[in-house]
């Protein structure tokens, strides 16, 4: 803290010269600029806090006036007539009639998106851009995975090659031929065989563009936004031809249709309906192949299997003892293997086991390693590693059981 001018003593006894006076005087002025200073870092200091609290305060003002409003609910425009325009709010399917101004009434048409208020009336036309939860599973970075590292497959390889790839490099090869290309294919069979890592080859062989999605990503908790979905997928691959549409799990939408008389049931339903509509309707669907992949294909309806929908149905089993082999020196490439590790008889030991299990056996054998302080990874790491697995499948297994 800067000195008071108290703290300086004023000679004003008559013996006090004049020019004691006059320092005394400028100590004095010194010492009040100094504080005249300080008082002024801090004002500036308190100003810049004020104006930190006033805009908490505009920002915490504008959101308590947003709170305060009353929500806009999404509704579609089915019709526009003489009396008003007729709409239907998303979630509870319910229609009104609703009357717009003449401007309003020249911004939409039948299928409009538009956001009306509790009362149902319309406030405002929404964009009809295509849904971000569309646009976000368009794959912008090419998998890092290629038909080489794929093993124990190769029939399979080769068939979906033949589907997807051969129709986009080569198109003129059909018409010469006089076919059209085959329409999708549908990969199943046990989990852990290569069914999405053949997806990820695809992708990064072809210059299509690549949509993935997950059958669950379909399934919505509203009336009619899971076949939304749907068409904005579609409509996102014809606007990017040509393109590849993945679809995992698809027995998550697609599994027979039975007599339940759930909503949630009858919206799944809804959206395979619109899936299929999609992939074989009155619409042309342009140069568009799909690939899917199910872990159940018994629970998959009869309706999605039919040619022209799919019509390569190609079963991806677990390996044997040869893919097995080749599948460990995949998986090996980039690790300090022993000069004495025999793949061929790790492929005979690991009897059963899928492409996944394999790659879970030599990630464990070199944590092994690890755990010995190792640099080298041994035989009898990989079968540690095998015998590891298949306990903890053993113990999954048994949990299963006790829960079901």
């Amino acid at each position: 803290m800067t000195d008071t001018v108290d703290d300086v003593d004023m000679p004003y006894d008559d013996d006090a010269s004049q020019q004691d006076k006059l320092e005394s005087l400028r100590e004095r002025l010194d010492i009040l600029e100094a504080q005249n200073e300080e008082m002024r870092d801090k004002l500036l200091d308190a100003n810049a806090e004020n104006n930190k609290y006033q805009q908490k305060l505009e920002r915490l003002t504008h959101e308590n006036k947003k709170l305060k409003q009353s929500p806009l609910f999404v509704a579609t425009v089915q019709e526009i007539t003489d009396n008003g325009v007729v709409i239907k709010q998303h979630g509870n399917n319910q229609e009104a009639l609703t009357e717009v101004t003449a401007e309003m009434r020249e911004e939409i048409e039948p299928d409009s998106r538009v956001a009306v208020n509790n009362s149902l009336s319309i406030v405002k036309v929404l964009d009809d851009e295509t849904d971000v939860r569309a646009r976000v599973m368009q794959v912008e970075t090419k998998p890092d995975v290629s038909y080489e590292d794929i093993g124990g497959i190769d029939e399979q390889m080769e068939e979906v090659r033949e589907t997807v790839e051969l129709p986009l490099k080569s198109p003129e090869m059909f018409d010469e031929v006089g076919i059209d290309p085959p329409s999708g294919v549908l990969l199943y069979g046990p989990p852990g065989t290569g069914k999405t890592m053949l997806a990820k080859a695809v992708a990064n062989q072809t210059d299509a563009t690549f949509i993935k999605m997950a059958g669950s990503e379909l399934v919505h908790k509203f009336i009619g936004e899971g076949a939304k979905l749907v068409r904005d997928l579609f409509e996102l691959a014809r606007q990017h031809q040509p393109a590849v549409i993945f679809i995992d799990e698809i027995d998550a939408i697609a599994s027979k249709r039975t007599d339940s008389k759930t909503s949630g049931d009858a919206e799944v339903q809804r959206t395979m309906m619109q899936l299929l509509a999609e992939m074989d309707g009155f619409e042309e669907r342009g140069d568009i192949s799909i690939i899917a992949a199910t872990n159940r294909f018994d629970m998959l309806d009869r309706a999605i299997l039919r040619p022209g929908r799919f019509d390569r149905l190609i079963e991806v089993p677990k390996p044997d003892a040869e893919g097995r082999e080749l599948i460990f020196e995949i998986h090996t490439r980039g690790m300090n293997v022993a000069d004495d590790v025999d793949f061929a008889a790790l492929a005979e030991l690991a009897d059963n086991a899928s492409g996944a299990d394999i790659k879970a056996i030599c990630t464990e054998a070199g944590m092994f390693a690890i755990r010995e302080d190792r640099t080298e990874i041994r035989t009898a790491d990989f079968e540690n590693a095998w015998e590891k697995i298949q306990h903890e499948e053993d113990e999954s297994d048994e949990v299963s059981k006790t829960f079901a």
